[in-house]
């Protein structure tokens, strides 16, 4: 029981860097309806500017405060103004090869510019390890468990209950209402994509100690956030917490029980599972359409 119990807590720690990757899904498509597939590669391109900071000599968190900044310029605005904007006009579908064009660019341009080795990367929290009764849990799995939790949750009540946070969502849900009732739209969907690069930033911080920084680090981790976002219910942000732990624990139990072949499948089969029997997500609203 013992070890069922570590499997699911180590389980919840990968799946809560899922649900910060995913929770950017999400704002994204809230706020401006917009699905990013270079959401990976918004977490390696941090990882990696993170890395080549500290080899320059600076600390992990001046590193991680500077590649915050530029993510918020480059991965935040510049990602709206240069590519966004111009082809939102022209519908969802632009929008999507775009993205993926950009992962393809991001992570190319990254091994041919940088490098294609694995690069490693200091720690974030202790490598210590705790003793409860007969559990054995690792101070690195606490840590990334409640700062991705922290993160998370502290978006949520930003969203909640915050002047900017309710205009933010009355953007999301009607536009033209919005710019009626004053709010600044271009301003507010701009805070998204800038909350989207300090969660991009955030989750690299927390799993290239464990995955270290490459140049394709973001191509599996964009997919299965991706999939988390959709089997939580892919307009809720609590969706995207819950898709990402299940996607996170069910990985690693079976990895254990059945065979760690299949650990990088279970996200895909969840997906799959959920499409067909509630195609909403598990915490998404059943939409109707008039044809």
């Amino acid at each position: 029981m013992s070890d069922f119990i570590q499997l699911v807590i180590s389980g919840m720690a990968t799946g809560a860097i899922y649900a910060l990757v995913a929770l950017g899904f999400t704002l994204l498509w809230q706020a401006s309806g917009t699905i990013n597939f270079a959401q990976g590669e918004f977490v390696m391109v941090p990882a990696i500017t993170m890395v080549i900071l500290i080899h320059s000599g600076l600390s992990t968190w001046v590193s991680f405060a500077m590649a915050c900044v530029l993510g918020v310029v480059v991965l935040g605005w510049a990602f709206k103004r240069g590519l966004v904007d111009p082809l939102f006009k022209f519908g969802m579908m632009p929008i999507v090869v775009a993205t993926i064009g950009l992962s393809f660019v991001l992570r190319n341009g990254v091994r041919a510019g940088y490098s294609a080795e694995p690069m490693p990367f200091p720690m974030v929290f202790p490598e210590q390890v705790y003793r409860f009764g007969g559990l054995v849990i690792s101070a690195s799995d606490i840590g990334i468990l409640v700062m991705a939790m922290l993160l998370i949750l502290g978006t949520q009540a930003f969203m909640s209950k915050t002047v900017t946070g309710r205009a933010m969502q009355a953007v999301a849900q009607n536009t033209e209402s919005a710019t009626v009732l004053g709010i600044n739209v271009p301003r507010m969907i701009f805070y998204t994509f800038a909350i989207n690069a300090l969660l991009a930033a955030s989750a690299a911080l927390l799993v290239t100690p464990i995955y270290l920084a490459k140049f394709d680090m973001g191509e599996l981790l964009g997919t299965k956030a991706f999939f988390a976002a959709i089997i939580g219910g892919f307009s809720n942000s609590r969706g995207a917490l819950l898709g990402g732990l299940l996607v996170g624990v069910c990985e690693n139990l079976a990895a254990a029980y059945i065979s760690p072949a299949y650990k990088d499948a279970v996200a895909l089969l969840i997906f799959m599972v959920v499409i067909l029997f509630r195609p909403q997500g598990l915490l998404g609203r059943k939409e109707e359409r008039k044809v």
